[in-house]
């Protein structure tokens, strides 16, 4: 989507500096000096091969670590080429890293088998709505920079058991994109306006995991995680051509992530390659069975070989999606076409306003500090208009639409949201059974909405530039708990096409 620059009536952060967002590391950030050919080493390389590099003695994770910060200090904010996409660094980052190289260094010394396929000592950035003790957890809102005591998240507390580095967080499109209503995606107040870097003034950046999906575009962290509701995780990721992995829905925890709708939000990792979403997608606590029967990541052997797909007709329009198609048909698969007719999800914003209505004041009571308890929607609007110039410049009309949506009662809403998810389904179920179909393909976020309320996993993977440099992403949908499936089909079309390239701004 193109959009005019002028449009942004905010763009930096009124709250955040860039030395400010460095604390204490700052000074060793600046004085990090590159050895040898570290960026070969690590642009744009996979976590295996990172792992195998360090391993081998070439650089250390507190390289590794210092290297995607000392990015972050050149290119992220208060410069020609700022992006804006990240919010916050943790303090203990490096701290985090010296306790990788002195597990590696203790596994050379006992002859313990060195395996690449792990997070062990890999910088992670997580979205700003995820909750960490060593960080505050804003989603990007100005009432929340004091949020600051909070527990790890349970994926948080997965990804530090499995040795992952947590490298700080990214900016987000405010209170995950559920707030202005008229606002850019990318936009928070804390984190100022997040920008694309395939075209940091005309393509719009993707929301609302926004940051997530930049930072890794541009190599300031090895992944990033990033929460759906809806489109949350694949339009960031399409829009700066990284892959995004939507999961099936309870799939991973939502404990200890602000939420919107606690019947439809997931995290989600978001990596630059196939292969680093599967490691990524166990650390964070996917089943086994979700990413690869065998549990060793295996993906090589992957093959859409007579694999049925469904795929829209007026999709076709877009020449990138024709020719991937193309190349999915000389692999093998078998497509047949859809009509373009699309289910009427009535009442799927009403779905979305009660459960906040409910969800956000329980996070406040119990993941949050005790300063918020008793806290809901109305709390925010009315702290947010004593300085409503900075904290919402574009306004608060979806928090305004989520105090005036009438309730329900329980037994009413329990109702409504299965009926709602039934037709989703059946719209689905329906292509299915009618065409025995094993899967879906689409295009970014377009077929999202219904996705999300069916409860099927989806999977975007670069697939192309338009004449403009616009990225685009071919998404697989599955049926419910078949997330497997996604990684095969999405492994064979990166493997086959390999169309993700760094931003040309970027690469130095």
């Amino acid at each position: 989507m193109s959009k005019d620059f002028n449009e942004f009536k905010v763009l930096d952060s009124k709250y955040l500096d860039k030395d400010q967002i460095f604390g204490d590391l700052l000074d060793e950030v600046i004085s990090f000096r590159e050895s040898g050919n570290l960026k070969d080493l690590i642009l744009e390389k996979s976590i295996p091969e990172i792992q195998e590099a360090i391993a081998s003695g070439q650089f250390s994770y507190r390289d590794l670590t210092l290297f995607y910060l000392k990015r972050i200090y050149k290119y992220d904010r208060e410069n020609k080429k700022s992006l804006n996409s990240v919010i916050s660094i943790n303090p203990s980052v490096l701290k985090q890293a010296d306790a990788a190289d002195e597990d590696l260094a203790f596994f050379k010394e006992n002859g313990v088998e060195i395996v690449y396929h792990t997070l062990r000592g890999m910088p992670i950035l997580l979205k700003d709505n995820i909750n960490t003790i060593d960080m505050p957890t804003t989603a990007g809102a100005a009432v929340l920079i004091g949020n600051q005591t909070t527990q790890d998240a349970t994926i948080v507390n997965n990804l530090k058991q499995e040795g992952a580095v947590i490298l700080g967080k990214a900016n987000l499109s405010e209170w995950a994109y559920f707030f202005c209503g008229d606002c850019p995606s990318g936009y928070s107040a804390v984190g100022g306006q997040t920008l694309n870097p395939y075209g940091r003034r005309s393509l719009d950046a993707g929301g609302s995991s926004s940051g997530s999906g930049v930072a890794v575009a541009v190599n300031f962290a090895v992944a990033a995680i990033g929460t759906e509701t809806s489109g949350s995780i694949l339009s960031p990721s399409s829009q700066n051509s990284v892959v995004g992995y939507k999961p099936s829905i309870e799939a991973l925890s939502g404990s200890g992530i602000i939420p919107i709708s606690s019947y439809l939000d997931t995290p989600g990792p978001m990596t630059k390659n196939v292969i680093d979403n599967a490691i990524l997608s166990q650390a964070l606590g996917v089943p086994f069975e979700l990413i690869d029967r065998s549990g060793d990541h295996n993906l090589e052997n992957a093959t859409v070989k007579g694999v049925r797909f469904g795929v829209w007709t007026s999709f076709k329009e877009n020449p990138l999606y024709a020719q991937a198609l193309t190349d999915l048909e000389k692999e093998g698969a078998v497509l047949i076409e859809l009509d373009d007719t699309r289910p009427q999800l009535d009442g799927f914003l009403k779905l979305l306003n009660l459960d906040m209505k409910r969800d956000l004041p329980a996070y406040f009571t119990s993941q949050s500090p005790a300063q918020y308890r008793g806290w809901d929607v109305k709390t925010v609007m009315d702290l947010n208009k004593k300085d409503s110039i900075r904290s919402m410049p574009y306004g608060q009309s979806l928090f305004q639409g989520i105090i005036d949506e009438p309730s329900m009662t329980d037994a009413e809403f329990r109702e409504f949201k299965t009926a709602i998810t039934a037709r989703a389904q059946e719209y689905f179920d329906k292509f299915i059974k009618t065409h025995d179909l094993n899967g879906f393909i689409s295009i970014n976020n377009y077929t999202a909405g219904v996705a999300a309320v069916a409860f099927f996993p989806a999977m975007t993977v670069p697939m192309g530039y338009d004449d403009k440099g616009e990225p685009y992403g071919l998404t697989f949908i599955a049926p419910n708990q078949k997330d497997r499936l996604l990684f095969q089909w999405a492994a064979v079309y990166e493997k086959m096409t390999q169309h993700r390239v760094i931003p040309q701004d970027y690469k130095n």
